[in-house]
């Protein structure tokens, strides 16, 4: 039993203060799991985030990747752009290498529809190129779980920060190779 329950009643408090603190503790706990889902949410960024949570449906073929994660939305952009990906390279971070073992260019050059990679962090990031500012050479990608689990935005980068990234561009045709 509760110790300040026991407290209450052996300092002779009236049942109805014992079952209103009985109540109260019961509304607490079943409040808690609710309250700490909320907490995992940041309106700000949800706020700035006009994209939020993906709601889309997802493609039965993209069996590599485990939807929600970088990876996932990059080889659904690159599906639906019509130049999917293989689904065996893994976390993001051995992205650039895999393309690179798999015929595919890599480089630091952003370009419509090419993969964004990078191995910071524990599993590195993927994302998908959309645009590229033909007078500023400034790139725009569009990305799942940076701010948060299955939540997609974009972000615009400076064309000086491409040397930083590498870029998974189209497989090389095999008179190149």
């Amino acid at each position: 039993m509760n110790p300040g329950l026991l407290l209450l009643m052996k300092s002779g408090a009236s049942v109805k203060k014992e079952i209103g603190i009985a109540l109260t503790t019961v509304v607490v706990i079943v409040c808690l799991p609710v309250a700490a889902v909320f907490g995992l949410t940041n309106p700000v960024v949800i706020a700035s985030n006009p994209s939020g949570y993906y709601t889309g449906t997802g493609d039965a073929s993209i069996t590599g990747y485990d939807w929600g994660n970088c990876t996932y939305w990059a080889a659904l952009m690159r599906l639906q752009s019509g130049k999917p990906i293989p689904q065996n390279w893994g976390n993001a971070n051995t992205w650039a290498v895999m393309a690179t073992l798999a015929g595919y260019q890599v480089d630091h050059t952003p370009a419509p529809t090419a993969i964004m990679q990078t191995t910071a962090g524990a599993l590195g990031h993927v994302a998908f190129v959309t645009a590229v500012d033909p007078s500023t050479g400034a790139w725009t990608i569009s990305e799942m779980n940076a701010i948060g689990f299955n939540m997609v935005d974009s972000k615009t980068y400076a064309a000086s920060a491409a040397t930083k990234y590498s870029f998974i561009h189209d497989p090389l045709s095999k008179g190149g190779l």
